[in-house]
């Protein structure tokens, strides 16, 4: 277990209706959910994540959002999480690529400027749900892995961490509790497990 810090821990959550949890009650969010997890690992001291997300935000509109926020680090845990409505507007990788950079160097400021406090998370899956049954799949699903393979990249570059949960997203296409009532977005239970799968590394982080 940790001790109790002798400051509150702050976690800022970036992103898009992924983080910001479209069609699920804000305490079951992911940011939310992996913060629960982290009080229980010993991070006693975790404040209740700051949210600068938005469904159907772009890399340049996230960008933007940040600008006009009045959200000032030093914080001891950044998210970042975009890039699936790049890919859903058809916008080209190599626009993406230094928008996703950009946002990558703003999160290690964000992090009093240390990368090894950031975690990027890679972008679901969103050919698999019911919301896409008349659309290409298979080439939805290409351009996703495409995307992922940028935000990887990226991330190695930048020092930051990766967190998987592409592939669980997956998963929504043989278990329809994992989607939400809209047909598109997670379910409180698929946030969960992506959750979990952040939890080791952003312990490691505050640590």
């Amino acid at each position: 277990m940790n001790s109790a810090p002798t400051r509150p821990l702050r976690f800022l959550a970036l992103g898009d209706s992924y983080t910001i949890g479209e069609g699920v009650a804000p305490g079951e969010r992911w940011p939310e959910q992996l913060v629960e997890l982290l009080r229980a690992d010993g991070s006693a001291g975790l404040e209740a994540p700051t949210v600068i997300a938005r469904t159907g935000w772009t890399t340049d509109e996230l960008a933007h959002a940040i600008d006009e926020s009045s959200v000032r680090g030093p914080f001891d845990l950044v998210s970042l999480l975009i890039g699936v409505n790049n890919q859903y507007r058809g916008r080209p990788l190599d626009e993406f690529r230094p928008q996703f950079r950009a946002l990558l160097d703003r999160s290690v400021s964000s992090a009093g400027g240390l990368a090894a406090r950031v975690v990027v998370v890679s972008i679901p899956d969103w050919g698999v749900t019911p919301f896409a049954r008349n659309r290409d799949r298979v080439q939805i699903g290409l351009e996703i892995d495409a995307f992922n393979v940028v935000v990887r990249e990226e991330a190695a570059l930048g020092g930051a961490a990766f967190v998987d949960v592409t592939t669980v997203s997956r998963t929504a296409a043989s278990n329809p509790d994992s989607v939400g009532a809209d047909g598109l977005h997670p379910s409180a239970r698929l946030y969960r497990q992506w959750a979990e799968l952040v939890l080791p590394v952003a312990a490691a982080i505050l640590a």
